[in-house]
């Protein structure tokens, strides 16, 4: 994913500047009524290239947060309005798409020894239970239109050792750790058996192409639907199944199979379809399938790539692909 997902950096970049920079601006109604504005990045003129622009704002973009001081309660975080902190999580987030992995994982680990100090410092401060909340929220939650659980994966790392989590709470976090930790990106994806319509085997790792879209779905599911139209209309995307590079793995794992078998003759033909009849994936956990449909893209010696990631993530790879085979 390190080259990947650069698209639209340099507007990525103006967009967070420029949010922070409207957040002055309405800074004033809001200190008449008592909130602060939240401490935006300063990037160093001498800074012109995006990519440095960018990795600057990630490594700084919560310095701020240790500035911060003042009223904790339901509206507030230390006296900025709780609102304004969660939309600078958001497009935090959505900067963390932009660079690699590792980079991202980084960044994120710093942010949770900040929310930690701030405990440390003072545990009466909402801090640590606020940012711990956008973190799964917009990390983790099935619904997030930026969830990524190798973000997830590094803020909960401290969130399974720190002295501040209740010692209740660990066993939880272990298990997400534990989730997020199957098949992850860079690694290869678990191999499964699937079944056809017309009731031949399969294996993932039989199926041969430069790029496999393995689409968990249901059927009738209006989403799966969705995705599947954007895949059959979008030019970059069918030449790349034409031309044999990109393959759609398309798999049942629940058990309303009677369901399925009435509905899979409106999959598309090229795509390669089928049931988990051993209800491996599910029962075994082989992999983390929270909410239907879920995403993953491999490459083609079946390492992750992408992993239940959001579809408009999904479809900005796949047209750099075709883009860049020409």
């Amino acid at each position: 994913m390190t080259n990947v997902l650069k698209i639209g950096l340099t507007a990525m970049v103006v967009s967070a500047l420029t949010l922070s920079c409207g957040q002055r601006k309405q800074a004033t109604g809001r200190q008449q009524a008592g909130a602060k504005a939240f401490p935006a990045v300063e990037v160093p003129a001498m800074l012109s290239d995006p990519s440095e622009r960018l990795d600057y704002i990630l490594a700084h973009f919560w310095d701020g947060l240790n500035k911060m001081e003042g009223e904790c309660d339901s509206l507030h975080i230390e006296g900025v309005l709780s609102e304004d902190v969660e939309k600078q999580f958001g497009t935090y987030t959505a900067l963390l798409w932009q660079v690699p992995v590792n980079q991202a994982a980084a960044s994120i680990s710093s942010l949770f020894r900040i929310v930690e100090n701030y405990e440390r410092r003072d545990t009466s401060s909402n801090v640590f239970e606020k940012i711990t909340d956008f973190a799964k929220k917009y990390f983790y939650d099935p619904n997030s239109p930026l969830r990524n659980e190798e973000f997830y994966l590094a803020y909960l790392k401290g969130l399974a050792t720190s002295e501040f989590v209740p010692e209740s709470m660990k066993p939880a976090y272990g298990y997400e750790m534990q989730m997020c930790s199957l098949n992850r990106i860079g690694e290869k994806a678990a191999d499964f058996s699937f079944r056809d319509l017309a009731g031949r085997n399969h294996r993932l790792y039989d199926v041969k192409a430069d790029y496999i879209l393995l689409f968990f779905s249901n059927p009738g599911c209006p989403n799966c639907l969705e995705i599947t139209q954007m895949i059959e209309s979008s030019p970059e995307v069918s030449g790349l199944e034409k031309s044999g590079r990109l393959k759609v793995v398309n798999v049942y794992i629940d058990q309303e199979i009677d369901k399925w078998k009435e509905y899979a003759s409106e999959y598309p033909e090229e795509w390669l379809c089928g049931y988990d009849n051993n209800y491996i994936i599910r029962t075994d956990v082989t992999y983390n399938v929270r909410a239907i449909p879920s995403l993953y893209l491999l490459d083609a010696d079946k390492k992750v790539m992408m992993k239940d990631a959001p579809q408009d993530k999904i479809f900005e790879a796949l047209q750099l692909f075709a883009m860049q085979a020409g």
